[in-house]
């Protein structure tokens, strides 16, 4: 494809222009040069896996409503790069499903239509702030959900018409309309109301189903972390009879891949949202060796008397606070499998774990975001 038309305003791309296996070593390198910098030397370093699909793979995006110059026309998409209260649309975006850049469209032009005003950051008035869209990679579902404000009317039957009016690739199984009167710029639910279908959408990973709820996380590129999660879970000597720890598990994809084979599988996750898709998928892949608990994983981890023969992490990008880092590592367990989406925040983790006697068995790069600045990496830490 050619460089996207929205490259030099757009913040979600920098290595556009740059051929794909230079961006792939330039990403390499620098998960060598971070543990490099802490002086951690990984017994083996797997190198760097690119994707397996360069454009069209997300399968999730949060789009924001504002304006590129100000009291300029409305836009909707992503933040412009260097100027956060800028919004540039978005509207050919080469990382996307077409059915997003068609429905993005589609939604600015029904809300000039309408008269409708965004939320404005620093006055906190306007109606229009967050259009988020997910699909399912293997099952072509997808979910449109509108987050606005309660400070105007808004014509949700009209709205839907609308959305049910394109022509889609993909098959339309809800339209949401979730309310945030909250001041902070992110995506917040005080309120949601299902004008349509239904709430979530299916998808299936590793030969096993998930429901994904509006809010759960789960991976943005499918094919790439299939194999990637494969990989990690495969690094585990063995979990026959043996009690996992999967912490940070999310909707609990992890979990359950590990539950097919352990005596028992526990999943931790903060977001409530997760944890109930969690329990409802585990419920649909006939899994009765999983459980799944709600809450911070320190806290949770306190109150446990379960103790795990193998753990896997699987944090967001701040990493795992030391005071549940300190608590993981000393269980003592032979092996932890430490699954990465940010190589600055883990190398932080690696460090302390040297303290507590954890040696870096392996390391593995992931390029499953090509043209985004984003690197995951997947660890084995080993006790000496």
């Amino acid at each position: 494809m050619d460089i996207c038309k929205h490259n030099n305003e757009c913040g979600g791309c920098i290595y556009q222009g740059i051929e794909y296996e230079k961006q792939r070593e330039m990403k390499g390198k620098e998960v060598l040069r971070l543990l490099e910098k802490k002086g951690i030397v990984p017994e083996e370093f797997g190198g760097i896996q690119g994707s397996p699909q360069l454009y069209r793979y997300r399968n999730k995006m949060e789009y924001t409503f504002g304006d590129q110059v100000k009291d300029g026309p409305m836009t909707l998409g992503m933040h412009q790069r260097g100027r956060f209260m800028s919004v540039v649309t978005v509207d050919e975006c080469q990382l996307v499903d077409e059915d997003f850049n068609k429905i993005l469209s589609a939604m600015l032009d029904f809300a000039n239509e309408k008269g409708y005003k965004f939320y404005h950051k620093k006055s906190h008035t306007g109606l229009l702030r967050h259009l988020i869209l997910r699909k399912g990679q293997h099952t072509n579902e997808l979910l449109v959900n509108l987050v606005t404000t309660t400070q105007s009317d808004f014509d949700d039957q009209a709205f839907v018409e609308m959305i049910q009016g394109l022509e889609l690739n993909n098959e339309l199984v809800g339209v949401l309309h979730t309310y945030n009167d909250r001041i902070a710029d992110a995506v917040y639910c005080d309120k949601m109301d299902i004008l349509f279908g239904r709430d979530y959408y299916n998808e299936t990973i590793m030969g096993l189903k998930f429901r994904v709820s509006a809010f759960s996380f789960f991976q943005t590129n499918v094919p790439a972390v299939e194999r990637l999660y494969s990989e990690a879970v495969d690094l585990i000597d063995d979990v026959e009879g043996k009690v996992v720890f999967d912490l940070y598990c999310g909707t609990g994809t992890i979990t359950q891949r590990l539950a097919l084979h352990a005596k028992e599988a526990i999943g931790m996750e903060i977001v409530e949202d997760a944890v109930e898709a969690a329990r409802v998928n585990a419920a649909e892949n006939g899994l009765t060796n999983c459980k799944f608990i709600a809450g911070d994983v320190l806290k949770v981890l306190d109150e446990l008397e379960e103790k795990p023969d193998v753990i896997v992490v699987d944090p967001p990008r701040a990493g795992i606070h030391p005071k549940a880092m300190q608590k993981i590592l000393s269980y003592g367990v032979k092996q932890i499998v430490y699954i990465s989406c940010n190589p600055k925040t883990l190398v932080e983790n690696l460090d302390m774990a040297g303290l507590f006697e954890y040696k870096v068995k392996y390391v593995k790069a992931y390029d499953n975001f090509a043209f985004s600045k984003h690197i995951e990496c997947v660890t084995l830490l080993e006790k000496m």
